[in-house]
């Protein structure tokens, strides 16, 4: 039997979106700047595609050898002076940062961007034992103001308009009303984030790379905000996957050299900063976390999206999130490689078909992670477990025989070629389902391929 959830579908999420048109245009042609960036700061370096071939076997190499570079990485971290945690999943994570919050008292928290926490959906849950949390990051902070999760692991508030941003900032601010101007609302968030940092108890921040023979963490930002928060107060935390591990400083070097180009086109993140110790008089605390990373591995074709450095290039090129939004995807991280690390966690089954395969993904991907091929073999292990979405398990296979059988197939196509020809799209877009809705139909051509081919092949 086919296990089909009351939650929304992909596409059904998707469709939300698509009904502002002027929306969707303006999100994909910012996203696809992002990718032009990207190519040019690709492109500047001639030894690009070596550094990718190489970012890929470092980070193959570090999971092959995993639990040995875990194990280095936390008696390093012990020695200096850093306390290591081990988490199987999000809610012991979640449990382990509220016991040591609670330990000290800890009544605001101040974090930067991490894509873990939101995973583990730590915010809620510190929340209910009455601790604040104030995310610092900007996208983030807009998002946390607005009730809503992030849309992009880089760039978390990319679908949001600066006019909405400045509705926002005027309701929970106090910014000027009507005022939307970029400069002016950034200013006023520092000033309201400045006053977050200096009242609060503890800081939290994501781990961009964690190296081993150092027992260091690597924390990349533009904005200073997560130095601002780990610098202040006396405690600190730090959240990672088991996947964030590397051997040495030079691995990290190399990785950072990819990271900011991949993502925004710049040649290096404004702050790159090594954390490798607590403050005189205080507490430095890692929490590395496995939360399904583990079973993931066991599959050697799934375990390659553990490579994925999180620079956003995948989805910045994706033409179906760049259309759909990253509130269609059933999952924390979206785009492709929300679909590689997520579609196993979709109770809907929609989630490996929010794709093309076109392999944009996996040409712009730093570390190589062969993102189209995870997704399709994805969709192999739904078609196994008896677990398509609704339909496919009953029209794919007609499909299949359609298209096996050529006096069929070359029927149907003309009678589609006439029907495009000479009937209305008002009678037509209907058959196109939902990919149709928002699309022009063809223009059909003359005759079949097979028929120019005969023609024209001598």
């Amino acid at each position: 039997m086919s296990n089909h959830s009351n939650a929304q579908t992909h596409a059904q999420k998707a469709d939300i979106f698509c009904q502002d048109e002027a929306r969707v245009d303006w999100h994909s042609k910012a996203l696809w700047t992002l990718r032009e960036k990207r190519d040019r700061a690709a492109a500047s370096l001639p030894e690009w595609e070596q550094l990718r071939q190489l970012a890929s076997e470092i980070k193959l190499h570090t999971l092959t050898n995993l639990a040995t570079y875990l194990e280095e990485f936390e008696k390093n971290c012990h020695a200096n002076g850093i306390q290591v945690h081990w988490a199987k999943d999000g809610e012991e994570h979640n449990k382990i940062v509220h016991s040591i919050l609670s330990q000290h008292n800890v009544k605001k928290l101040v974090k930067s961007k991490s894509m873990l926490t939101e995973e583990c959906h730590m915010n809620p849950y510190l929340e209910s034992f009455g601790i604040e949390v104030i995310d610092t990051d900007l996208g983030e902070r807009i998002i946390q103001l607005a009730g809503q999760p992030p849309s992009h692991i880089v760039v978390p508030a990319i679908h949001l308009k600066k006019e909405e941003v400045g509705d926002l900032f005027h309701e929970k601010i106090g910014t000027e009303a009507g005022a939307s101007d970029p400069t002016y609302l950034t200013r006023a968030a520092r000033v309201h984030l400045r006053e977050q940092f200096l009242s609060a108890d503890a800081a939290m921040t994501g781990v961009n790379m964690a190296i081993a023979d150092k027992g260091a963490v690597v924390v990349c930002t533009n904005e200073g905000n997560a130095d601002m928060g780990a610098n202040l107060p006396k405690l600190q935390l730090h959240s990672m996957g088991i996947d964030k591990v590397v051997p040495n400083i030079d691995a990290a070097g190399l990785l950072l050299r990819m990271l900011a180009r991949n993502a925004t086109g710049q040649l290096s993140t404004t702050y790159s900063s090594f954390y490798r110790g607590p403050k005189e008089d205080g507490e430095m605390h890692i929490i590395i976390v496995d939360n399904g990373r583990t079973k993931m591995m066991q599959d050697k074709i799934l375990a390659e999206s553990l490579k994925c450095i999180r620079c956003g290039g995948c989805l910045n090129t994706c033409p179906v999130y760049r259309r759909s939004g990253g509130h269609s995807y059933n999952y924390t991280i979206p785009g492709p490689i929300g679909i590689a690390v997520g579609a196993q966690r979709d109770d809907t089954n929609s989630l490996a078909w929010a794709c093309t395969l076109c392999c944009s993904c996996s040409f712009v991907c730093p570390t190589k992670v062969p993102l189209a091929k995870i997704i399709a073999h994805h969709r192999r292990i739904k078609a196994e477990n008896h677990q398509l979405p609704y339909g496919k398990e009953k029209y794919m296979p007609l499909v299949g025989k359609l298209m096996g059988n050529e006096t069929l197939f070359n029927c149907s196509m003309s009678i589609a070629r006439t029907s495009l020809k000479y009937l209305p799209n008002s009678l037509l877009k209907p058959f196109a389902g939902a990919w149709g809705k928002y699309r022009e139909l063809p223009v059909a051509p003359n005759s079949s391929f097979e028929t120019w081919y005969k023609k024209h092949r001598s």
